[in-house]
């Protein structure tokens, strides 16, 4: 048993590196004063100078966020809603069916998903630009809500709902001061990692995007074919430590949410 341990200990530090071994690598050769991906000549902050000095690549990053922001915070309210509805439903083939065209749009090709929404689009009349990349996104990230939520409403117990109302709570009470309250976990995990999907998503916003607009991850798609630049390095470890930001700030939520309350709630 031991030595099983030992080895699974061995198997997740080499699957750590591996993964983790390319992204270290990008941000030393961030610093690199040399101007390559090897031979590190000297430490130089050179290359995130040029990148915050460069307008139209911060409202390039301006927009990435703003798509990334509010895309997730309306995924979230149409995702639980959506969980709700699923939830609740009491015809059981129509549940299964929600839950199954839920998951193939999470399993679905992201390529398969941008050509759908760029044909659509296109159908529709819409323009190219912000208002598409806004739409997409809120579209694959509303199934990521749903799964988030789901397990927590399926944890709570109906007699909760059933004690409210009996206490004279409407159904209005129920759902702001019972039911958000307890699967609220659910609802920050849902809305981070939508956040997370938009900041990171190429493959959707390639298809949608128009002339005059681009994210951060098209744009550095197309500095990268242009040739190797360290300030793709410098660009690319701020969203990397950004995402980290998000990851531990959502962690600490998440610890505070699972704390346990005393009588008075405190």
């Amino acid at each position: 048993m031991k030595s099983n341990g030992k080895f699974s200990k061995i198997y997740l530090a080499i699957v750590f590196f591996i993964l983790y071994a390319p992204i270290f690598y990008l941000v030393v050769y961030s610093f690199n004063s040399g101007g390559t991906m090897h031979d590190f000549e000297g430490f130089t902050l050179d290359w995130y100078k040029e990148v915050f000095q460069d307008t139209r690549l911060l409202i390039i990053v301006l927009n990435t966020f703003v798509i990334a922001l509010l895309s997730s915070a309306i995924a979230t309210i149409i995702g639980v809603l959506g969980a709700l509805g699923i939830m609740y439903m009491k015809n059981r083939k129509v549940k299964n069916s929600f839950l199954s065209l839920n998951n193939v749009l999470i399993v679905s090709p992201d390529v398969i998903i941008g050509a759908s929404f760029l044909i659509l689009f296109t159908i529709a009349g819409i323009k190219l630009g912000f208002s598409s990349v806004l739409l997409s996104h809120i579209a694959f990230s509303i199934p990521i809500v749903v799964i988030m939520v789901l397990p927590k409403l399926q944890e709570m117990s109906p007699t909760l709902i059933d004690a409210a109302l009996d206490l004279g709570a409407n159904r209005i009470d129920v759902l702001t001061k019972v039911i958000l309250p307890f699967i609220s976990p659910g609802i920050f995990a849902g809305f981070f990692m939508a956040l997370t999907y938009s900041l990171d998503d190429f493959a959707v916003t390639f298809f949608v995007t128009g002339n005059g607009f681009t994210t951060l991850s098209v744009e550095i798609y197309s500095l990268a074919r242009q040739g190797i630049s360290l300030n793709i390095n410098a660009l690319s470890t701020l969203i990397f430590l950004f995402t980290i930001v998000l990851v531990i700030g959502y962690y600490f939520i998440n610890q505070r949410n699972n704390r346990p309350r005393g009588v008075n709630g405190n």
